[in-house]
Parts: structure tokens; C-alpha cells; sequence
């Protein structure tokens, strides 16, 4: 594209076009981040996790200085759980499952403490908030009607988990025919191992998911 900004990235330049790119932070909610949420129900360390806050918090900085279309997800069930499945909701400690009572009030709930937004990554007014209950963005939810709305071919990703939600959606995103960018330093994982992965496996065959970058390396070109 003519009118595109060269990202250097993997497996090669990624062609971002300024007018048509939405920011699609994924998941950065206090359920997954922070002790007494699902993250940790689930006997994880969600420390993991920590480092992704100030990379997110950055790319957002970025992407709301020259006004470009942000969309944070959280994934959340109705109050009544008609939304989660058996399948889903069958993890976990007897217990400390999701809509059971934890520290930050039912876990994966709408509307509980545990369900925000990290202060630190809150949207601010004018950005899209999608309440998802599935792994993937598109799943359920009119993120793609959001996106035609608004001319949006190019998506930049970052949140949490990598190799979960976050890689859901760009695999979702991809067979819907965006072209997508994970910024490497703005998304982990409770297995580091499972993140190197997967930004592996985003990248191979020629970029067969989306490409990676450095965050370092989107703002010297977007500067």
C-alpha cells in the first residue's frame, strides 16, 4: 500500500496503513493479572503476567496520540452464566470456578471488581469496550461489524494470554482477511515458553497468522 508506514518486524516489514489500523488490546483484566482471579484459580503464577503492563500501557499512549481507533476485550459471562458452556466453566478447582465467589467478587463475571480493566490499561471515553465470552474477539461479539464500520483492514495486537485468547483472535482475525500485528513485548504468557511459541508460530511459513515487531521498533517508526 502506498499510503502504509514500513513496521520493521517478523517475518518482514509489516505494511501498517495509519487510517485503516485499530489497536485491539486483549484481556488485560485484574481476573487474569492479579492474585485471587481466574488466572490463579486455575494454579497459575500470574506474576507472569506483570511485565505486559507498561508495554500495553505505551502502545496505547501510541495509538491514542494520533487518534487512532482503540477496542479493549474482556472476557466476561452474564450474571446467569447462559453464556458459558459446561465445557468451559469445568476448570479449575472445585470451588473456584468461573461465577463462583473469589476475592474480587464472581470470577469472569460482568460487573465484578475482578472483570475491569487494569487501571494502568483502562480505556478512556470514546474507545471500545467488547465483553467476549469466548477466547476469541469475534466470537459472539460485533467486533467485525465494528471494524467494517470504520474501514478497518489492519489490526496491531497485545494483552493476555499469548498462546490463549490473544492468539484466538488473531487466527479469528486472519481468516476474516485483516492483516495483524503482535507486539511482542505487549503480551504474555503464564508459561513464557508458551509465548516464544507462539510468536513463533504466528510468524512461520511467511507469516502465516500476522507478524510480530518490537514495541521499541513500532514507535521509532511511527515517530
Amino acid at each position: 500500500m502506498s499510503d502504509s508506514l514500513a513496521i520493521p518486524a517478523q517475518p518482514y516489514p509489516f505494511p501498517l496503513p495509519p487510517g485503516r489500523t485499530a489497536l485491539i488490546v486483549i484481556d488485560m483484566q485484574r481476573d487474569f493479572i492479579e492474585p485471587g482471579g481466574f488466572g490463579a484459580a486455575l494454579g497459575n503464577d500470574v506474576s507472569t503476567l506483570v511485565p505486559a503492563i507498561e508495554p500495553v500501557a505505551r502502545l496505547l499512549a501510541l495509538f491514542r496520540k494520533r487518534g487512532w481507533l482503540v477496542i479493549h476485550t474482556r472476557e466476561s459471562h452474564r450474571p446467569d452464566l447462559s453464556d458459558c458452556p459446561p465445557a468451559k466453566r469445568q476448570r479449575g478447582k472445585p470451588g473456584l470456578r468461573i461465577g463462583d465467589d473469589g476475592p474480587m467478587g464472581r470470577i469472569l463475571v460482568r460487573g465484578e471488581a475482578g472483570n475491569a480493566i487494569l487501571p494502568a490499561c483502562a480505556p478512556i471515553p470514546g474507545e471500545i469496550e467488547i465483553d467476549k465470552p469466548g477466547k476469541g474477539a469475534f466470537y459472539h461479539t460485533d467486533l467485525q461489524t465494528i471494524l467494517e464500520a470504520r474501514g478497518v483492514t489492519h489490526l496491531v495486537f497485545a494483552g493476555v494470554t499469548t498462546e490463549v485468547c490473544v492468539q484466538t483472535s488473531m487466527r479469528e482475525a486472519n481468516d476474516r482477511g485483516y492483516e495483524c500485528l503482535l507486539v511482542e513485548e505487549a503480551t504474555e504468557s503464564y508459561f513464557p515458553a508458551f509465548k516464544a511459541t507462539t510468536l513463533e508460530m504466528i510468524r512461520a511459513q511467511g507469516g502465516i497468522v500476522g507478524w510480530t515487531a518490537r514495541l521499541a521498533d513500532l514507535e521509532a517508526a511511527l515517530a
